[in-house]
């Protein structure tokens, strides 16, 4: 367990004055380097190698006075020597480091200066001996304390997609595949967090590999399967004679390691795959991209497309800061001084539930959970304010993961989910850690998230959360059309809202605004808010949809108009969304938010009263009309492609088809749909009505998107659309008029 701040810079002073005085120019490295890391608690039995071997850039030997591999590089010189020679050395070592053991922080240090470079951050912090004890947390990654900054563009992202993906690849080549493959990968992804974040010690995974296994991998699985089993025993239940590296490793619990799986097999390129992962700065990653990036792992295509497939921090918070957390922060703000009303405030934190009925990998769960955490600990600043209280944070820290419910379909997301859960726990007790410099974990994990794998529009969803318990239902559902709807999600459908009516004409997403209803008639208190296509909100679907609702006494909260909404789902391209938030009691603080670029960020706007158009307007509903009314032109439907989006081109696309086939030019037609209508911009489409086979087959891209629009309608669960495969040059619905128009 780590020392506590204070102690480290209680010794710290000692450090500097100890060798103030001791110093001179036939001071050796090693005694004063071996001091400083015991400042930290850290023996020489914990460190790496003094004296460190190297080739050295060019090619000749060098040895590096001491080497952490992976985390830290020191040079040291006589007092008064240039520190940029120094520096200089040091960096020209690193071309005879592996990559995975590449450090991620230098320091060179003349005994009376202290110069530490952080390589991933690119900063560089220079201070005198002396000044060593208000500088001591630079070096809280020795203690075990450093806090990471997340950024969710961040290109390990990218790397540790790649990397886990060619593991999952090679692993699955050799036949070890489906849940067992998932499991295996989702402990490991624990096991490479844990090293980088202080539930294990720095690098023990890595070092338990590296010096327990042999290179050609063929004993990895029976080691890594022993692992498996002492991270599930207490260590009262474990062997007496245990091996020292596996006894070092702490008790995890939370069923993570329980089932047994069938063993795997490694070979020697696969046992490199793994320790290259373990190479990678894991305390990097936020959890919240963790779904999309194991959806990425599971399929290569998406691999190379990680970026466009997660759900954005920004888009999640649009949702959980109307539907709770901004009223959370103005209440806090209000009672900051009062210590009274910060603990009850504080106690009411822990109360809240916060459910997911359609979670995914939980990437909602994950913010709001993280969100909670950071409104926490402020609280704790503001009582502890002036210093005057003994936090005891074992006993301080309130807001845990149990508090969080889902439901999830597939059973892989659902295992993502719980485990980022426990990921994003632990960061925000290393913050917590960090603020008031004492050691805070929850291992043995005794508290998990509730996630149900299941069938949410077949399941209670009562029996996951009794309606009487939860505050906040939230999440992000499925949204298909009804012409792409599977025969399993029709039936779903119908099971939700009947057979009777126009309800077949809604969005698939709906089903879950229904149930929703139904839940909250239980508790009129909890309050939703979902994501949806725009489409619920627009033409034919507010008069279904809506009219219904309003009888239920639905009222609607906040509203984010129509914007653009990057979907975690693979394959699934930017869609227009809104976010309603919605409950069966009234609000006195109604918002919406509007946007004048969708792909731009909203403005807030009071509203006395928000209809389901998402205007500020009295609940009308326009009604369904199969007639024009007198005196007015008729409206018709356009040409409808129905085309899975093969034969229609973006003013890009259709450049680039007329540079490759210029023969193409005069297929192409200006389309306009309502985007462009209302919003302006130019699509194109190829209207391939009347062309002779030998023309089709002189142009090999416009081939290649005419099959591809055969095949999406034969995926097409509507037989017409199917029928409609046999002619995947045309139109389903062709309107196009004779005359101008």
């Amino acid at each position: 367990m780590p020392l506590s701040w204070n102690e480290i810079k209680s010794r710290a002073l000692a450090f500097s004055k100890h060798w103030a005085d001791a110093c001179n120019e036939d001071s050796e490295g090693k005694p004063f380097l071996l001091a400083f890391f015991e400042i930290f608690g850290i023996t020489n039995k914990r460190i790496a190698s003094f004296e460190h071997a190297v080739k050295k850039y060019g090619g000749g030997a060098g040895y590096v006075d001491l080497f952490w591999p992976g985390i830290l590089l020191v040079e040291m010189k006589s007092r008064g020597k240039n520190l940029d020679r120094a520096h200089t050395q040091a960096m020209d070592y690193f071309p005879g480091i592996a990559e995975r053991d590449l450090p991620r922080f230098v320091l060179v240090c003349d005994f009376a200066r202290f110069r530490l470079f952080d390589l991933v951050e690119g900063a560089t912090y220079e201070f005198p001996l002396e000044e060593l004890y208000k500088n001591v947390r630079l070096f809280g990654f020795i203690a075990g304390y450093q806090t990471q900054v997340i950024k969710p563009q961040d290109p390990i992202n990218i790397k540790a997609a790649e990397r886990m993906g060619r593991l999952h690849d090679q692993l699955r080549a050799i036949g070890y595949e489906g849940r067992p493959l998932e499991l295996y990968l989702v402990r490991m992804l624990f096991c490479l967090f844990a090293e980088d974040t202080g539930i294990f010690e720095k690098r023990q995974f890595q070092d338990y590999i590296e010096l327990r296994t042999g290179v050609d991998g063929a004993d990895l699985a029976h080691h890594l399967s022993t692992l498996f089993y002492v991270l599930n025993t207490p260590q009262d239940k474990r062997l007496k004679n245990l091996d020292e590296h596996l006894a070092a490793f702490p008790y995890i619990n939370g069923k993570l390691f329980a089932d047994m799986l069938p063993p795997a097999s490694f070979d020697a390129a696969m046992r490199e795959s793994l320790l290259d992962l373990c190479g990678l700065d894991w305390g990097r990653i936020s959890p919240a991209i963790f779904g999309s990036l194991f959806q990425s792992i599971m399929d290569a295509q998406a691999r190379r497309n990680l970026g466009a497939h997660y759900t954005s921090e920004e888009n999640i918070l649009k949702l959980i800061k109307p539907l709770f957390l901004d009223a959370l922060w103005a209440e806090f703000e209000k009672i900051r001084g009062n210590k009274k009303r910060l603990s009850e405030f504080h106690a009411r934190l822990r109360t809240l539930t916060f459910f997911d009925p359609a979670c995914g990998c939980g990437n909602f769960l994950v913010i709001t959970y993280r969100e909670l955490r950071l409104l926490e600990l402020e609280v704790l600043r503001a009582a502890n304010a002036g210093g005057q209280m003994a936090l005891d944070v074992h006993q301080m820290i309130a807001v845990d993961v149990d508090q969080f419910y889902g439901i999830e379909i597939e059973d892989f997301p659902a295992q993502i989910a719980q485990v980022a859960l426990w990921l994003v726990d632990h960061q925000m007790n290393m913050k917590v850690s960090e603020e008031f410099g004492a050691y805070f974990v929850r291992i043995p994990l005794n508290h998990s998230a509730t996630i149900v794998h299941a069938n949410a529009l077949r399941l209670d969803w009562s029996t996951v959360l009794p309606p009487e318990k939860c505050a906040y239902l939230l999440g992000n559902p499925p949204f298909v059309g009804h012409q792409w709807r599977s025969a399993e999600q029709m039936e779903d459908m119908a099971n939700v809202w009947g057979n009777g009516g126009r309800f077949g004409r809604l969005d698939f997403v709906t089903c879950w605004h229904h149930k929703a209803v139904q839940y909250m008639k239980r508790n009129p208190k909890v309050v939703t808010a979902l994501v949806s296509t725009n489409s619920i909100c627009q033409g034919e679907q507010v008069g279904t949809l809506w009219s219904w609702m309003l009888e239920q006494g639905v009222k609607i909260h906040f509203a984010h108009r129509t914007f653009m909404w990057t979907s975690e789902a693979r394959g699934r391209a930017a869609v227009h969304c809104v976010i309603v938030g919605f409950g069966l009691q009234d609000s006195d603080e109604k918002v919406i938010f509007e946007y004048e670029d969708i792909k731009g960020e909203p403005h807030a706007i009071k509203a006395r009263n928000i209809n389901p158009y998402l205007v500020d307007a009295a609940d009308i509903i326009l009604p369904s009309r199969t007639a024009t009314p007198s005196g007015l032109p008729q409206l018709i439907k356009g040409s409808q492609p129905t085309d899975g989006g093969h034969l229609i081109l973006s003013e890009q696309e259709a450049e680039a088809l007329q540079a490759e086939e210029p023969t193409a030019a005069k297929w192409l037609k200006t389309y306009i749909g309502g985007e462009e209508l209302i919003n302006g911009g130019r699509r194109y489409c190829l209207w391939l009505k009347g062309i002779s086979p030998k023309e089709l087959k002189s142009m090999p891209a416009v081939m290649k998107r005419v099959a591809a629009v055969s095949q999406a309608r034969l995926n097409s669960p509507t037989k017409s659309v199917q029928a409609f495969a046999e002619k995947p040059t045309l139109f389903t619905q062709d309107r196009q008029p004779e005359k101008g128009f």
